[in-house]
């Protein structure tokens, strides 16, 4: 039995901060249940030198170098410490997944952004719901946000090696994460190719779509779309069963609302029964579908139902839930094509 401390991450926004404890508590379960095969304990909250760690204890020894790289990416880690005899912290850090600089994550600042440590938390547990659980630090995951809006989730997907794809119905957004990742590339000097090009379906123009190829050729560069498109409206724009991973942040309110065909879309649950169908036929079977939304505008249960009706399994993660402002409560859901 070996036991642990782990240090959780300040973020600019207090009230998420206050809540991040109680998060990674969840996300850590999550982890050890699904890639560390159940050998974490569960987490407490424990006090050492005016600072809340939060401590585990593993079974069957102490963690290994590769399962010390899976706990590298929880969403909100800081600092990870052996615990040895009379509490005294020995440092443990491994690399995690990450491949580029986290100002391609923090620099980009707008109204409506979500929190980019509650994005990394929604987008590691949705993997670890897949049938790939087991492959977090090998497989390159195709992740799809179909609410992509400015990229948050499309760049977390790219810092940890992966490919991503985002549709986004705003062309203004679109402009301006093509814009972003172009100027961000060339300054960083990473090697790359992008372009805007028309986006058609049968013919007829939708709108556009960026695409950017990552790296050298020669070393199976990573890559991204980004098509300006209706979400609710996906056939033949994607192949069917391409699709890992889909994570989707659901309008909360005006500022993160998505048009359907009746319109502009307040709350999440009229964008999902339009949605589902098209994103569950892209998703590959044993992928995993995650989201977000305001729970005072549609209840659990309400979404339970439609994940369901479309032919998805609910994965039984709690502990998610939590307040983003006065009128926003926030948790999530996840699901698994079977």
């Amino acid at each position: 039995m070996a036991r642990y401390a782990l240090l959780t991450a300040p973020s600019s926004n207090r009230v998420y901060t206050q809540s991040a404890p109680d998060l990674v508590a969840a996300e850590l379960s999550v982890f050890g249940e699904r890639a560390l095969e159940g050998r974490l304990e569960p987490a407490e909250t424990v006090e050492f030198a005016g600072l809340p760690y939060l401590v585990f204890e593993t079974e069957g020894g102490p963690l290994s170098d590769d399962e010390l790289r899976v706990l590298a990416n929880l969403s909100s880690g800081y600092a990870l410490f052996e615990v040895t005899g009379d509490d005294l912290f020995r440092p443990i850090g491994r690399p995690g997944l990450d491949r580029f600089d986290d100002d391609l994550i923090t620099i980009q600042k707008y109204a409506g952004k979500t929190n980019e440590h509650f994005t990394k938390l929604l987008l590691n547990v949705t993997v670890l719901a897949t049938s790939w659980a087991d492959q977090l630090l090998t497989r390159r995951f195709t992740v799809l946000d179909p609410v992509a809006g400015r990229g948050t989730t499309l760049n977390q997907a790219l810092m940890y090696g992966w490919d991503a794809v985002g549709i986004e119905l705003d062309g203004k957004d679109v402009e301006a994460y093509s814009a972003f990742l172009k100027t961000w590339l060339k300054r960083k000097r990473i090697k790359h190719t992008a372009e805007i090009t028309p986006l058609r379906r049968e013919g007829k123009r939708l709108g556009r779509r960026f695409d950017a190829r990552i790296g050298d050729v020669r070393e199976q560069p990573q890559h991204l779309a980004l098509l300006e498109a209706d979400t609710t409206s996906t056939r033949g724009l994607l192949k069917g069963n391409s699709i890992d991973v889909i994570v989707a942040d659901l309008p909360y309110g005006v500022v993160h609302g998505s048009r359907t065909g009746k319109g502009l879309a307040r709350g999440p649950q009229e964008l999902l029964e339009e949605s589902l169908p098209g994103w569950t036929a892209l998703l590959r079977p044993g992928g995993a579908l995650g989201m977000s939304w305001n729970t005072h505008v549609a209840p659990r249960e309400d979404a339970l139902d439609l994940l369901e009706e479309n032919g998805l399994e609910a994965v039984d993660y709690e502990g998610f839930e939590h307040r983003v402002d006065q009128g926003i409560n926030r948790d999530i859901l996840v699901a698994r094509k079977v």
